[in-house]
């Protein structure tokens, strides 16, 4: 007999509405018909790279944990294999040959989270014990492991099941930037409403959001050495604000994306007697919905081409890495217009 992981599920959560051991939440809406809605927004067959190159933002400025991508070689006959002179090993072949190896950390750049990427204590029990879970009640430790060696999986909610299913439909982009510039903003649930309908665009259920806030050129501008002023500019979705998670749950949203770091707004003062998630959006969309994530995406040139043919729909394709047991990867997204 199984024993259910799960008795009381997160209030206005999806955990279980696509089966008890559904892995790709919001994910399930993106099928064939979303991505036909894609496909029928190509009007040119023109293609943007939504990646930024992926040694940048450069340092550590905006995330002190995370660090730029390495190659180094793989090692051949005891010799680096980069440049390797196979006549140095046998006079008989010409050949010269480069093959290399990248210690990658996974959310550096441009990136999906997984849903396994953020959790929270939860009675899922429904016996006055709160136990640290992930989306759809999967366990931290079970599900999810590290050994005494620091070998890590997500045996449960790894980003390859995105993967696996497929991420291609229809994108919808909302120029933040057009209304706010490069100050700092918080953006609410009447922001962007307001900023919505002047600007005419709808979302619908299953479209994957982008929000293009400016922050993406100021990467750029910065080469690799971005000023420590990038972190409190452009403007962020303001995570805290109840009315504005409601409207992801209620639009039915399948994925949130954003040129920024964290997609809301992280590092903002909270009241002494504030207990709560420090990122209530991440909380809201990864932990309860089934939304993933996507941060530091380059949106600038297809933000501006979008807004100069007064359009904000394409047919978006971004799969992650097929990548097991991690709890996000590099994408390399691919808009069509």
């Amino acid at each position: 007999m199984t024993t259910k992981r799960w008795i009381a599920r997160p209030e206005g959560s999806t955990w279980g509405d696509w089966g008890e051991d559904d892995q790709l939440g919001r994910i399930n809406l993106i099928g064939p018909d979303q991505v036909k809605k894609g496909i029928a927004e190509v009007q040119e067959g023109k293609t943007f790279c939504l990646s930024l190159p992926l040694d940048l933002p450069g340092g550590n400025v905006l995330s002190p944990v995370r660090f730029p991508p390495a190659l180094r070689p793989v090692i051949r006959n005891d010799a680096p294999y980069f440049n390797y002179n196979w006549r140095d090993f046998d006079p008989r072949f010409p050949d010269i040959a480069a093959d290399d190896a990248v210690l990658m950390y996974t959310q550096y750049s441009t990136q999906w989270d997984a849903l396994a990427h953020r959790g929270s204590n939860f009675d899922v029990m429904n016996d006055g014990a709160d136990v640290p879970v992930y989306y759809n009640g999967f366990r931290a430790g079970d599900d999810l492991t590290m050994d005494d060696k620091h070998v890590t999986c997500a045996h449960k909610l790894g980003i390859e099941n995105i993967a696996a299913h497929g991420l291609q439909g229809r994108g919808v982009l909302i120029n933040l930037h057009k209304h706010f510039g490069n100050d700092r903003h918080d953006v609410s649930y009447d922001d962007l409403m307001r900023l919505m309908e002047a600007d005419g665009v709808e979302v619908e259920e299953g479209d994957m959001v982008l929000f293009w806030t400016g922050i993406d050129r100021m990467i750029l501008e910065g080469a690799g050495n971005p000023d420590p002023a990038i972190k409190k500019a452009c403007a962020v979705l303001d995570g805290h604000d109840k009315r504005l998670l409601q409207w992801i749950t209620d639009s039915g949203v399948a994925a949130l994306i954003s040129d920024n770091i964290a997609v809301e707004a992280a590092g903002n003062p909270l009241p002494a007697d504030y207990c709560g998630s420090i990122l209530p959006l991440h909380e809201h969309c990864l932990f309860k919905l089934g939304v993933p994530l996507a941060e530091l995406w380059q949106l600038c040139d297809l933000a501006e081409y979008l807004e100069a043919q007064g359009r904000s729909r394409f047919l978006l394709t971004a799969p992650p890495l097929r990548l097991t047991g991690a709890v996000g990867s590099p994408t390399t997204p691919i808009a069509t217009v």
